[in-house]
């Protein structure tokens, strides 16, 4: 008995793409991924420093959402038909074991990315995915047929044209994806860049690289955006998690503001302010003892001592002599000191951008165009961008795994 076959192009070979390819592969369909680098899997390599943070060990999916500044409320129902534990689940199934770190960061146990690309690749091999690098897509178009499903024509860089019923594109943040989507009639949310390290030229910081103070808040004042989180010093300015979480909430303000904004800097997010009054009072029974040789909070002392300065206290008075209005200057300063961004660093090698295809342009049970049948999107070309720890990937995978599903289905005859 024969069955009916689909062509099926994947334009992308990311995680998206694959995870689209594996999910949309039977043995009556005929799947070809079309990637335009050299190497398949290129950001997957490179992820978590070489590790590939997987996913994040959140298994509820209305709790997981909120880690994504844009996206989470189409992604609320996607989660609920594939999420972290179903990921984990997945590439178990394949003999790739997860860990998860204390900060809830999935890793592969070998903590090296090439157990991800290989399975990836393996899987899509078995299945008789046919892989693709070089082959830079440069147009598609959509051929409607009367009485039938619409055919899309893609064109590659090198004079080839091929056909297919379905097509997935999965080209990540790329202009190259945006302009596809857009020839095919999709509208675009303009892209900005996302989760960056923020650059400081201040006397408080200067020399400080290395520092890093676990509990700090970090607010954009007169907005809504601010975080709490681990914080490092650096050459440059500051990175760490918190700033990392504040760029990607706080992307198209400061994208607006040409990355120029004050920053609100609470180093003490974690203490109270009257408890933070009530210790620096307590500190005055120390007497002759000097003020930069004893600090009543988890603050690095060079630091402890740039604030003290910046509160004009001379370092070396002693606690004795501090007047209540000195007092008064260093718990401003210690939680609601005002700095000056002028300018973002870059986060490592990985580039996320927030912006894209317009989401409400996208049936989310599907992935599939709501102007376009047959036409379906995953990953980062869609206006969603998560924080670091894994959910872009998590993001990555549950649209491709949706996509494919809807993608090898048959039409009705």
């Amino acid at each position: 008995m024969s069955f009916p076959s689909l062509k099926i192009v994947v334009v992308g070979g990311g995680a998206a793409g694959f995870f689209g390819a594996l999910a949309a592969a039977t043995p009556h369909n005929y799947v070809t991924i079309l990637e335009a680098g050299r190497q398949p899997l290129a950001k997957v390599r490179i992820s978590g420093g070489g590790r590939c943070n997987v996913t994040h060990a959140c298994f509820d999916p209305a709790i997981f959402i909120q880690n994504y500044p844009r996206g989470s409320k189409a992604l609320r129902g996607a989660f609920t038909r594939f999420q972290a534990r179903d990921t984990v689940e997945w590439f178990a199934a394949r003999g790739v074991q997860l860990k998860t770190e204390a900060d809830g960061r999935m890793f592969p146990t070998t903590d090296d990315s090439a157990t991800i690309v290989e399975c990836l690749t393996k899987t899509a091999l078995s299945k008789g995915v046919n892989i693709r690098t070089g082959a830079a897509v440069v147009s598609v178009k959509c051929k409607t047929t009367q009485g039938r499903d619409n055919l899309f024509v893609v064109e590659l860089r090198s004079g080839e044209f091929l056909e297919c019923d379905r097509l997935l594109l999965a080209t990540g943040s790329s202009p190259i994806g945006h302009n596809l989507a857009k020839g095919l009639g999709l509208k675009i949310v303009s892209p900005v860049p996302s989760l960056f390290t923020f650059k400081l030229s201040d006397p408080r910081l200067k020399d400080l690289a290395g520092i890093s103070v676990e509990n700090v808040c970090l607010q954009l004042p007169k907005t809504k955006f601010k975080q709490t989180g681990p914080v490092l010093v650096t050459h440059w300015g500051l990175s760490g998690p918190v700033t990392l979480r504040l760029s990607a909430w706080g992307a198209r303000f400061l994208y607006e503001n040409n990355y120029q904004s004050d920053l609100l800097i609470n180093w003490l997010s974690e203490v109270h302010p009257e408890e933070i009054r009530t210790k620096l009072l307590e500190c005055k029974s120390l007497k002759k003892k000097a003020i930069i040789n004893s600090c009543p909070f988890s603050l690095p002392r060079r630091l402890w001592e740039r604030l003290v300065i910046a509160a004009d206290i001379d370092s070396q008075k002693p606690w004795a002599e501090l007047s209540n209005k000195g007092i008064n200057k260093l718990i401003l300063e210690l939680t609601q000191g005002k700095y000056e961004i002028r300018g973002k660093g870059a986060f490592k090698e990985e580039f996320v951008s927030c912006g894209g295809v317009n989401l409400k342009e996208i049936n989310f049970k599907t992935m599939e165009s709501r102007c376009c049948q047959g036409l379906h999107f995953a990953g980062e070309i869609l206006d969603i961008d998560g924080i670091t720890g894994g959910f872009n990937f998590q993001s990555a995978w549950t649209t491709g795994w949706l996509a494919g599903q809807n993608m090898k289905l048959l039409p009705n005859i």
